[in-house]
């Protein structure tokens, strides 16, 4: 992405942060970013396509951040904490995520796109900023399976493949839960741990590794 459309996102992000959005205006906008409002024109078109590219951007870096929750650790009980973590993280701390993934738009944000638009932007990253955001049960069904990919082992079992995904739903969830409700001792990883030890290891099910490759799960391991 280039500088100077990079500068200007994040210029709008912290406008928004600090008023509604609909009090934000694009000259000031294209001051703190240090360029001129005609660049800013050029590069999203108007303060609508402004306001789609913030999305995009915001709901981009919440999904990079899934993947590097997932990657960060080895079990997949630790990475299924990790996911929640980052999610309720993301979500305290930023009012486009927690909107995405919750549906709860207020009147201090953008207007979210409800379809895609024809797009007549030259710019390839604005094109792609005029589509459409995912609902929130969408976007929550896409990270479950980005999850799965990541978690399953080839040739697991369809059966553990279903209660895996079913694994990654709610500890996504649980993150969501967290963000209205905060977590006790221990924070959103343990509550996670904790669900996942007793409505999944119970059922003898080690998200695809042992087990799919036809060995029989240690009572002792930790996934």
């Amino acid at each position: 992405m280039p500088a100077a459309r990079e500068s200007l996102l994040d210029a709008a992000g912290r406008a928004l942060a600090q008023r509604p959005w609909s009090t934000v205006r694009m000259v000031d906008v294209a001051a703190a970013a240090g360029v001129s409002r005609q660049t800013l024109y050029n590069e999203f078109g108007s303060k609508d396509g402004l306001a789609r590219a913030l999305m995009r951007r915001e709901a981009d870096g919440y999904l990079a951040g899934v993947d590097r929750a997932l990657a960060a650790h080895a079990g997949p009980r630790d990475r299924l904490a990790a996911l929640a973590e980052w999610t309720a993280t993301a979500a305290r701390g930023n009012a486009l995520v927690r909107a995405m993934l919750t549906g709860s738009w207020t009147e201090r944000l953008p207007e979210p796109a409800r379809s895609g638009l024809p797009s007549t932007s030259t710019v390839p990253a604005q094109r792609r900023a005029d589509g459409p955001l995912p609902a929130p049960g969408d976007f929550l069904r896409m990270v479950r399976d980005r999850s799965v990919a990541v978690l399953a082992a080839p040739g697991t079992p369809a059966s553990d493949t279903a209660r895996l995904a079913f694994a990654c739903e709610v500890a996504l969830r649980l993150g969501l839960s967290c963000v209205a409700a905060p977590a006790d001792e221990g924070g959103t990883a343990a509550l996670v741990h904790h669900a996942l030890h007793r409505d999944f290891e119970s059922q003898g099910l080690s998200f695809g590794s042992r087990r799919a490759r036809g060995v029989r799960p240690d009572p002792n391991e930790r996934p």
